[in-house]
């Protein structure tokens, strides 16, 4: 009995499929804003804090200020002017899709949260609100921490 010699092989495809639907799910589920979030920052102290009200937006632009003024990308400092500006023509090509009259410098449908470092000058932080001021964002909301976090 040692001519025949035939040995079975697994089959891997179903395992390989299995895999492949298990990436595209993780893709599909995966949280990008979350990931965003800087959490370095020392958010000010407010006892009022309370959630964002999203009444009326489409998306949210999270916006992390370091101490000088810079925007924080993933933990990347960035000059706020540029950043803004990108993100600004960004949120107009999405909300043109539903509305298509909607120019530079309208008012976008974009919420703009704010996450300053509590030692940031309101110098500093005047500067980037009126620079997503002037590229169209109207909705703003301050990220502070509650007592109680």
């Amino acid at each position: 009995m040692s001519g025949s010699g035939s040995e079975g092989e697994a089959d891997l495809t179903p395992v390989l499929d299995m895999v492949f639907q298990l990436i595209t799910f993780f893709m599909l589920v995966i949280n990008f804003k979350a990931a965003s979030l800087d959490m370095t920052l020392k958010l000010p102290v407010i006892g009022s804090a309370r959630p964002v009200d999203m009444k009326g937006t489409t998306e949210l632009l999270i916006l992390n200020i370091n101490k000088e003024g810079k925007i924080n990308v993933y933990g990347i400092p960035h000059d706020a002017q540029p950043y803004i500006k990108g993100e600004a023509m960004s949120s107009l090509l999405k909300a043109k899709l539903e509305k298509p009259t909607l120019k530079l410098g309208d008012e976008l449908p974009t919420m703009v949260v704010l996450r300053a470092d509590g030692v940031t000058t309101f110098n500093l932080l005047y500067n980037v609100i009126k620079l997503c001021q002037d590229n169209g964002y109207r909705r703003f909301a301050m990220r502070a921490m509650n007592r109680d976090e």
